[in-house]
């Protein structure tokens, strides 16, 4: 999942980052409300995360904001404000749930799956499906021509970014910033070895690689209409 993190306690935001990450994550953070309600509006996420008390602009107003302009994605307030008057000021300004601080990973981890399956379900993007490639994105599993494909961490978010963009050309500047999330180029080979592990494993399912080389340009999934 692409998930936005509005903290501006960065020690709460670096605990957050780094637990979402270790479980497969993609983690925007923004630590005010004017650039995080930037971010909430320019860009596409899977789940929101939102502090109420936000230097700018208030986490509230961030989420009515959203939902004034027909944004729809799951949004989980983060507040230290618990009782149930506060609760359900949040709930009522679009919030779909609500956690207190001080709280434990494993709970924040549960409730954004559960906003996200939800989404998922209702908007009927639960799977991709290209050519004889179908990906899960729940159980974040990958087939090929029906037959299970175990691929690690690294190498199912980059086939998922593919399969989200297919037939179109995709510099590695894009794979730097969106499956690595760089913002620069380490003058590596890392995509190229990934890319080559991932055509790898898709060779044993299928005749034709759909993965191909824009020479001078980057790469393609392939997917014949």
């Amino acid at each position: 999942m692409k998930i936005l993190l509005i903290e501006d306690d960065m020690g709460v935001a670096n605990y957050v980052i780094k637990g979402l990450k270790e479980s497969g994550h993609t983690v925007d953070h923004a630590d005010n409300g004017k650039d995080g309600l930037f971010l909430a509006m320019t860009e596409k996420y899977d789940v929101m995360i939102i502090d109420r008390m936000l230097p700018e602009v208030e986490g509230l107003k961030i989420i009515q904001t959203m939902r004034a302009s027909d944004n729809k994605t799951p949004t989980l307030i983060l507040s230290a404000l618990g009782d149930v008057d506060e609760r359900v000021k949040g709930l009522k300004a679009g919030g779909d749930d609500y956690l207190i601080k001080p709280f434990a990973f494993s709970e924040l981890l549960a409730r954004i799956e559960v906003l996200s399956k939800r989404s998922q379900t209702e908007f009927g993007k639960t799977l991709i499906k290209n050519g004889p490639i179908e990906i899960n994105l729940l159980s974040r599993t990958v087939k090929v021509n029906d037959q299970p494909v175990d691929l690690l961490q690294r190498e199912y978010t980059l086939l998922e970014y593919f399969m989200k963009k297919p037939n179109q050309v995709i510099t590695r500047s894009m794979l730097l910033e969106n499956v690595w999330e760089y913002n620069f180029d380490p003058q590596t080979n890392i995509i190229d070895v990934h890319i080559s592990r991932l055509r790898k494993k898709l060779d044993a399912h299928i005749d034709t690689q759909p993965i191909v080389t824009v020479r001078g340009a980057g790469y393609m999934l392939k997917i014949d209409s």
